[in-house]
């Protein structure tokens, strides 16, 4: 539900009519405030708003919401062009959600025990990591942007998602087989599909279009990634250092 919180901010922020004075928390309310949390935003955020498809909210400071009517008023509003909609929530629900949100700021968060600067090495060596990622616009555009990965997941979300690539796949990501008409075999991304036509960037970075009618096969798999997992490929102190570079990694907050 707070999806994107800290990688944009809403362009209705200053437009918005204001949420009223904001009523003194109780304990009801916060426990109130939990239940919500969880059926509505843990998916995006992480039980313990760790981050996961969204960013971490488990901080001091939510730079893009830094006080509690900024808060109320993303919540509500939602943010334009990302994956963050607009709440149908009545604002005595929100206010509880604030509440909620605020107190996730005192949980202590793991640190890294690698070296960043030994990890961009990694990322652009060993790890190959460039191939497919981009940061702030340079890279391959298989996988996700990685240029803020650090204001969304804290160190043991990256640690999962380099070991076990597929138990953290972003909502929007899909990979697809598909077959053509003449013997062609193509694996890749989905980068936009309708009714006739579905348009594909295969591992080379490579956009192919098709009508589905040149198609004999059309195989989609939602809970793959041609991500390879990284237990083997990397010590543990390449690993350890290529989770602190990719911690470092908070562009446009």
């Amino acid at each position: 539900m707070l999806a994107s919180l800290i990688v944009a901010c809403s362009p209705m922020l200053g437009q918005s009519v204001e949420p009223g004075p904001q009523p003194k928390a109780t304990a009801a309310d916060l426990a109130q405030g939990e239940r919500i949390y969880g059926t509505e935003c843990s998916y995006c955020h992480g039980p313990k708003g760790e981050g996961a498809i969204g960013p971490t909210l488990a901080v001091p400071a939510i730079r893009r919401a830094p006080t509690d009517q900024a808060l109320f008023q993303v919540i509500r509003e939602g943010i334009a062009g990302t994956q963050m909609p607009p709440s149908t929530l009545p604002t005595a629900q929100i206010w509880q959600l604030v509440a909620y949100v605020r107190t996730l700021g005192h949980v202590e968060q793991s640190r890294s025990a690698g070296d960043a600067k030994l990890g961009e090495q990694v990322y652009r060596g060993k790890g190959g990591c460039a191939r497919c990622h981009t940061i702030d616009g340079r890279g391959g555009a298989i996988g996700p942007d990685l240029s803020n990965v650090g204001a969304r997941l804290d160190r043991d979300v990256i640690r999962t998602s380099l070991l076990n690539p597929e138990a953290s796949i972003p909502r929007d990501f899909l990979q697809v087989q598909l077959v053509t008409k003449d013997g062609q075999k193509l694996t890749g991304v989905r980068v936009n599909e309708d009714t006739f036509s579905i348009q594909i960037r295969d591992l080379s970075n490579q956009v192919h279009s098709f009508w589905k009618t040149e198609l004999t096969e059309l195989v989609k798999e939602p809970n793959r990634s041609p991500m390879p997992s990284y237990s083997q490929a990397l010590s543990q102190d390449e690993l350890n250092n290529l989770i602190a570079y990719l911690e470092s990694l908070k562009s446009n907050l």
